[in-house]
């Protein structure tokens, strides 16, 4: 099974300091609804892992939620695409829960959901967190410089992590990703 992970704050949509709390305030980045339909449309199950501490915060409830992943999903289905599965931790940095990215929770619930390992598998993300999930769980990690790819360029440096691809978005991400493929 080919299964690509994705971010979904900074990575898909705009982020916001002050989070998405309503399908008003999510807004997609240019291209990254076509990327995901390309994954899609090329034999890739596409699943998002995302920290929605936003819940925890009481900053907005599941319905509110369910309908900004309902959106998101309308719109790959109109581009031509699916999304597989969306998982979310609800967690506040204090829980120290498993499933809040750097840990791997999310990670484990997407294998057992597909009955499949994500050894090897893509994460796409902007943030260090994500970057730190995809590696412990010996996934391929893949940075984009949107939301907060900027800062976590610089971090991944500091760290001695600059094998790590990065991109410019979503789009010139999964261009890249399916070349790759084909060569």
């Amino acid at each position: 099974m080919k299964l690509v992970v994705l971010d979904r704050d900074g990575v898909i949509n705009q982020d916001s300091k002050t989070y998405i709390k309503s399908v008003d305030e999510w807004l997609p980045i240019d291209g990254s609804i076509d990327a995901i339909a390309s994954l899609s449309n090329t034999g890739y199950s596409v699943v998002i892992a995302t920290n929605q501490s936003g819940l925890g915060r009481k900053l907005f409830d599941e319905y509110a939620l369910a309908q900004i992943h309902h959106n998101l999903c309308s719109m790959v289905e109109e581009a031509g695409g699916m999304i597989d599965g969306i998982f979310y931790c609800p967690h506040i940095p204090e829980d120290r829960c498993q499933c809040r990215k750097p840990g791997v929770g999310l990670l484990r619930q997407i294998e057992q959901e597909f009955a499949c390992s994500l050894a090897g598998s893509y994460f796409v993300g902007d943030s260090y967190r994500d970057i730190q999930a995809a590696l412990r769980f010996d996934c391929n990690p893949v940075l984009v410089k949107t939301g907060n790819g900027i800062e976590t360029e610089k971090v991944l440096k500091c760290e001695g992590l600059d094998s790590v691809p990065v991109f410019a978005d979503l789009a010139e991400a999964v261009r890249q990703l399916l070349a790759n493929e084909n060569a």
